[in-house]
């Protein structure tokens, strides 16, 4: 079994980026905001281009991002156990950079050579290591680098499939190649044809979701799934897509009345607001394939749960137990709050108000957005529009991470692109 503890450090460690002093300009005609344009702050990728580098990986010129960078003069550190840069962060880089209106050829540059060390990457076994060492080594060892059904495979699915439309012909056969060889993966691996669940503190729980009853990684599994089969028109993909959505569903718990207020439940009965993005995935899942139960599923969530944390505060996560017919909350944590916990919801909202029209969405968005603003239990602005740095979060009342490293930058680049009115790939 996973150490999702363990998952989750490796979640606050992952964090580092491309930069340069250069504003996100949208086209003139671009899509609509999903918040008024005089409340979102500009979007600047000076400091993901501070956290992009070249290096060598088996003998190719390989793009990166720097994991951790460091408070007071930013600097770049280095986890003994993982190394300096990840797949999971670079593909997340590809996805940003990918989304950017009009590429210009630096940006396509970065795009190819990020590209590229994703693909370097890839295991015998299809799967992805995560890590690289200084020297250009890849971890093949640590639990986190291992070459498996893990997030770090599953993001490299959606980072390669967002780049495809911007890469020559030869790297994009080659993310072609590699992407399709995952899916098989992931189509042979993913026990979606059967129906088994496990109960869980009085809770029902699927058992064909990554890690088991991952519904956090499944919705990154349907981000990466979802533009392969718009590419392949797989039948197989359609199927596993509908069935990771399926499972998803059964993860939804509580009403407009009843606590948690149709929260998806990220793995067995906990919620953690990082890798929320059940709601987000649904969402375009829905869409894509027709499915109304899917939309409503995520509806449920941004028009009930996404208030009751705007009314309460913002939390870190919670365990459900069941009770009768309702449910009741053990180990609620309040802190730490993260770009990556914020983020999935204002890309719900946003892709809510996309399908709907309805304002209500629009509102919820911009309100989720004040967070990066100063409206937070540290009373302090978590975006610099003018250095393009995401800290690293909030720690406890009053108290930030004064650290800026590449999750927290990109999560919260993906919110404000959404919320300046582009779609993520």
């Amino acid at each position: 079994m996973v150490d999702r503890k363990a998952l989750r450090v490796r979640s606050l460690l992952c964090a580092a980026l491309l930069g340069i002093a250069s504003p996100f300009a949208l086209p003139v005609a671009a899509a609509r905001s999903a918040a008024p344009a005089a409340t979102v702050p500009r979007i600047n990728l000076a400091h993901l281009d501070h956290l992009y580098a070249e290096t060598a990986v088996d003998g190719e010129r390989v793009g990166v991002v720097h994991i951790y960078s460091e408070a007071p003069d930013f600097r770049f550190a280095i986890e003994p156990r993982e190394g300096f840069t990840c797949v999971d962060d670079v593909a997340r880089a590809i996805v940003l950079l990918s989304a950017t209106p009009r590429p210009d050829a630096r940006r396509l540059h970065q795009i190819e050579m990020l590209t590229k060390f994703v693909l370097r990457m890839q295991a015998d076994n299809g799967y992805f290591h995560n890590f690289l060492w200084g020297n250009g080594r890849i971890n093949r060892e640590y639990r986190t680098s291992l070459a498996e059904l893990n997030w770090w495979s599953l993001r490299a699915l959606w980072g390669l499939e967002a780049a495809l439309p911007h890469l020559p012909a030869a790297t994009a056969a080659r993310a072609r190649s590699a992407a399709d060889r995952l899916v098989a993966n992931l189509t042979r691996d993913l026990p979606v044809g059967a129906a088994g669940t496990t109960r869980v503190a009085g809770i029902d729980v699927p058992t064909w979701l990554p890690l088991e009853s991952g519904a956090d990684a499944g919705s990154t599994a349907l981000l990466g799934l979802l533009p392969h089969y718009a590419r392949t028109r797989d039948p197989a993909t359609r199927a596993l897509i509908g069935r990771i959505g399926e499972g998803m569903l059964m993860m939804q718990a509580g009403d407009a009345r009843r606590f948690p207020h149709g929260a998806h439940l990220s793995w067995r009965n906990q919620w953690h607001a990082w890798g929320n993005a059940q709601a987000y995935a649904l969402l375009r899942a829905g869409k894509l394939l027709g499915r109304r139960d899917f939309i409503d599923s995520a509806l449920r969530e941004v028009d009930h749960f996404y208030p009751y944390l705007l009314r309460i505060g913002m939390r870190s996560g919670f365990t459900l137990q069941g009770a009768g017919d309702g449910f009741t909350a053990r180990d609620a944590q309040r802190f730490p709050q993260i770009a990556y916990g914020i983020s999935p919801m204002i890309l719900a909202a946003t892709e809510a108000w996309r399908q709907t029209g309805e304002e209500r969405y629009r509102a919820i968005a911009g309100r989720l957005a004040t967070w990066f603003t100063g409206a937070n239990d540290a009373r302090r602005p978590i975006y610099d529009p003018a250095s393009g740095r995401v800290l690293d979060g909030i720690n406890g009342k009053g108290s930030v991470n004064p650290n800026s490293g590449a999750e927290s930058t990109i999560e919260g680049l993906f919110a404000l692109t959404a919320l300046h009115g582009t779609p993520l790939p």
